[in-house]
């Protein structure tokens, strides 16, 4: 009987890891790689807040926790908002949940872009409004010109955009707004990687939420602040009405007591939180330059966390350059061969880390390039 070799068995295993992780969504941090894929602060939050829960633990888990608002109280002293203004989700998915598959008689959205605000959509209710390759910049007059002409009552930006990291500047979805409230129709401005762009103050549309009662500003809180498990995202918006329709969506205990407590306490850790987005901004900066050594490699400047990349021509394709840097290296990054965009298997969206493990993936990767090239 032949013995299997063990290193063709650790292949095969690792293989069937990396197919199982393509729809695990999650959980990554059980399997000891290092994760390009998923888009977190690394810096963030500070150890004096773990060290509060560990403190607190017994009456976190044994008591219910708040409801909405006493939640959207504490989100309005975090980005200094009224409540009644602010719906508080289980992370930004429960709110896209709610507008697109309940809300939204016809949503469109550009792509490619974050999947979710489609998937969410009831079959035959989401139109999808391709970015012209390669600058993938949204063009917001032809933008709202199809969201008239195929009557969508609600339009979708993200800015920065996923997984492109590009901003749409604050002065054309202004211009945008204009244009889609002269339809009745409501944007939604998802920011939640806006704390990441080089002139985030300048660039949010928070400040303008009072001119604009069909805007909406969704953010997933986890990506900024680096809170993924605790699952907090919420909706600012001046419409009543709109915000009245997303909150009966909400049920009444749709938080639990770890991320009240992070909402809670965000207001004192605003310091650090600042200074935690200088250093991924700081940390992506570097690694653009390093990733843009690589030959062939058309790197789109970013601005948000990660970094979104075209491969070189007759280099491997996207999935194919992922699972070797899975299998052979342990790190796991994301290709884009899902996304609506032409020729979207030759992309890459590669999440910023810290300094050292950013240098060790533009290495692997330059590598396995030029191996495929030779």
């Amino acid at each position: 009987m032949n013995k299997q070799d063990p290193a063709s068995h650790d292949q095969t295993s690792r293989e069937q890891q990396y197919a199982a992780l393509a729809t695990a969504h999650g959980g990554y941090w059980r399997y000891g790689f290092i994760d390009h894929a998923y888009l977190y602060n690394l810096h963030f939050p500070p150890e004096r807040f773990f060290e509060l829960l560990k403190s607190q633990i017994h009456q976190l888990v044994l008591n219910y926790p708040v409801a909405q608002n006493k939640l959207a109280s504490w989100v309005g002293n975090l980005i200094d908002q009224p409540p009644e203004r602010i719906v508080v989700g289980n992370g930004a998915a429960e709110l896209i949940k709610i507008v697109s598959g309940h809300v939204a008689n016809k949503l469109i959205i550009p792509v490619p872009s974050f999947n979710e605000y489609a998937n969410a959509a009831p079959v035959g209710s989401v139109v999808e409004f391709a970015l012209d390759a390669p600058s993938f910049q949204l063009d917001v007059d032809k933008f709202a010109a199809e969201a008239v002409r195929c009557k969508a009552d609600i339009a979708v930006v993200v800015t920065p955009n996923n997984p492109t990291s590009l901003l749409v500047p604050r002065t054309e979805l202004i211009r945008l707004l204009v244009k889609l409230a002269e339809h009745d129709c409501m944007l939604i401005v998802d920011e939640s990687f806006i704390d990441f762009a080089s002139k985030c103050d300048q660039e949010t549309l928070a400040r303008d939420i009072d001119s604009y009662p069909n805007l909406a500003i969704f953010k997933s809180m986890s990506k900024a602040y680096g809170i993924c498990g605790l699952r907090i995202g919420y909706m600012l918006t001046a419409n009543a009405d709109f915000a009245a329709e997303v909150r009966a969506g909400i049920h009444i205990w749709n938080l639990n007591g770890f991320a009240e407590t992070f909402l809670k306490m965000a207001p004192e850790y605003r310091e650090e939180f600042q200074s935690s987005c200088a250093q991924v901004r700081q940390d992506r900066d570097q690694f653009y330059q390093e990733l843009r050594s690589i030959e062939g490699l058309l790197v789109y400047k970013p601005d948000a966390n990660f970094i979104f990349c075209r491969l070189p021509e007759h280099s491997p394709s996207g999935p194919e350059v992922a699972k070797i840097l899975f299998v052979d290296h342990n790190i796991y990054i994301k290709h884009c061969a899902e996304k609506s965009m032409p020729e979207s298997d030759r992309y890459l969206r590669i999440a910023s880390r810290t300094q050292d493990e950013n240098k060790a993936l533009v290495t692997i990767l330059g590598e396995i390039l030029t191996t495929a090239s030779s």
